[in-house]
């Protein structure tokens, strides 16, 4: 038997394992919707304990997908994690409750509300690049609402995703959470199903497939893409504290990271010091990168590839290396970079890195520096650093951008009270906590009338009383 043969073998074997999931869970999808707030929270307690007790295993397999440093793995993918499990529980009643609404005149005697239900059969499309909490965190906010899931886990990080399935089948039947492994093959034969809701982490490109196999289905979709987010420097703000988070948010995971700055905009008399500072920050954090446990991999040779194409691109255009530049394809390694004198037509400007390399682009006025933002789709985040109210309130006012953060990078993320998501080429609804939980719920208005309401004076015949009482609500209702 040849191998093309084989695989199609195997591709229709899982074609109806799939199915026959997809079914299963479909069956069990009313008693889920039934659930209790109790029973919904004792499920997320379970996970926990289930994640709590694996911390070394999860440390392990995100050293093999990443080699990341157990304490980066700690903060950035376990705790976020569990934060967002305890954050649902805590608010799990609250968010469940009928929202009661106010009633216009014309409806006196009414009762007006919304009723947050379960969307149904949800699919959750993971990334790569945090491949623990970025598919842990929407499975969370599923369960929370009530829905049957299927996550799909990127095959790019193998490592995490058996754990993924393994977690899942120790916590959940699979009627009700499932994990499928498997490349895009896979992923597109689930955007075949119809399921309820998809929700999907990626890229831009991506995306707009996500969103098209959905569309066959009807299915609502969230979409969190990336983007090219940017970081503007003015020239109130302390360079050297600037200059640690800037490189920091940048390096963390080598760059690989949807909210990491992308490129920085700085006045053009500033640039030379915050270039220095940088190279200081980033040798202080990870001294002799290429060594060093606390610096991530690249994820595969195709990304180290794209990163060199890059970085190739730019320095043929006339790019300055201030420091880096250097990769080992070998050990999947590119080093911490900084560029400056990068031409504007260069891809390293229009396309998001994705990777350790920070361009640096001087501008002379804030008008620049908002022209040269609002040219390029709307990222995922932007970041302010300045001390100036109104220079601040001016970018806010005269931008747009899934989130923002003033003088700080990524930590948005991890405030559960704030929504997360972008904004058309950046992503398409929000995530975290509450807003989570509004992700994987219909908002379904239900209004109660009394048995004589205040519309039985409208019924026809239209009399002229009748254009008089009209003409009386349009004026005053």
């Amino acid at each position: 038997m040849g191998p093309a043969r084989l695989q199609r073998i195997i591709d229709c074997i899982m074609s109806e394992h799939v199915v026959q999931l997809f079914d299963l869970q479909k069956k069990n999808c009313e008693k889920v919707r039934a659930t209790s707030v109790s029973q919904r929270i004792e499920k997320l307690r379970r996970l926990q304990r289930n994640i709590l007790a694996k911390q070394n295993q999860i440390e392990k397999a995100l050293y093999e997908d990443l080699r990341k440093a157990p304490q980066e793995t700690g903060l950035c993918e376990i705790y976020q994690v569990t934060s967002e499990i305890k954050h649902a529980c805590r608010h799990l009643r609250q968010w469940t409750q009928p929202r009661r609404l106010n009633n216009p005149l014309i409806f006196f005697g009414s009762r007006a509300s919304i009723r947050y239900e379960p969307r149904g059969m949800c699919l959750i499309l993971s990334p790569w690049n945090y491949p623990l909490l970025l598919a842990l965190g929407p499975v969370i906010s599923a369960v929370a609402a009530g829905n049957c899931v299927i996550l799909k886990p990127s095959e790019v990080s193998p490592y995490t995703s058996q754990f993924l399935q393994t977690l899942m089948e120790e916590t959940f039947p699979r009627e009700e959470v499932a994990v499928v492994q498997g490349d895009q093959t896979v992923a597109t034969e689930l955007l075949d199903l119809p399921f309820h809701h998809v929700f999907f982490t990626g890229s831009p490109a991506v995306g707009k497939i996500v969103m098209q196999a959905a569309a066959r289905n009807l299915a609502s979709v969230t979409l969190e893409l990336g983007g090219k987010s940017p970081v503007i420097v003015d020239e109130t703000y302390d360079l050297k504290d600037a200059a640690k988070k800037i490189v920091w948010g940048k390096l963390l995971n080598a760059g690989q990271t949807c909210v990491a700055p992308d490129y920085l905009l700085i006045p053009e008399s500033r640039q030379k010091e915050f270039i220095g500072l940088a190279m200081n920050s980033s040798r202080k954090m990870y001294d002799r990168a290429a060594e060093n446990p606390d610096y991530c991999k690249i994820i595969s040779r195709r990304h180290i590839d794209r990163l060199q194409e890059l970085l190739k691109d730019s320095i043929d255009r006339g790019a300055n290396v201030e420091m880096g530049g250097h990769f080992d394809e070998s050990r999947l390694y590119f080093s911490p970079t900084i560029l400056s004198n990068v031409s504007l037509d260069s891809s390293i400007l229009n396309e998001e890195i994705f990777g350790p390399i920070l361009p640096v682009v001087p501008y002379q006025n804030l008008e620049e520096a908002l022209h040269f933002v609002n040219q390029k789709p709307r990222p995922l985040s932007l970041y302010i650093f300045s001390t100036n109210t109104t220079t601040v309130n001016t970018i806010l006012n005269r931008t747009h951008s899934g989130g923002v953060c003033i003088n700080d990078v990524a930590v948005q993320f991890g405030n559960l009270e704030l929504p997360f998501g972008g904004i058309n080429n950046s992503g398409i609804g929000n995530a975290h906590g509450l807003f989570g939980f509004r992700a994987f719920s219909h908002e379904r208005a239900v209004l109660k009338q009394p048995r004589v309401g205040a519309m039985t004076f409208f019924y026809p015949p239209y009399t002229e009383r009748m254009k008089k009482l009209i003409q009386w609500a349009i004026r005053y209702l």
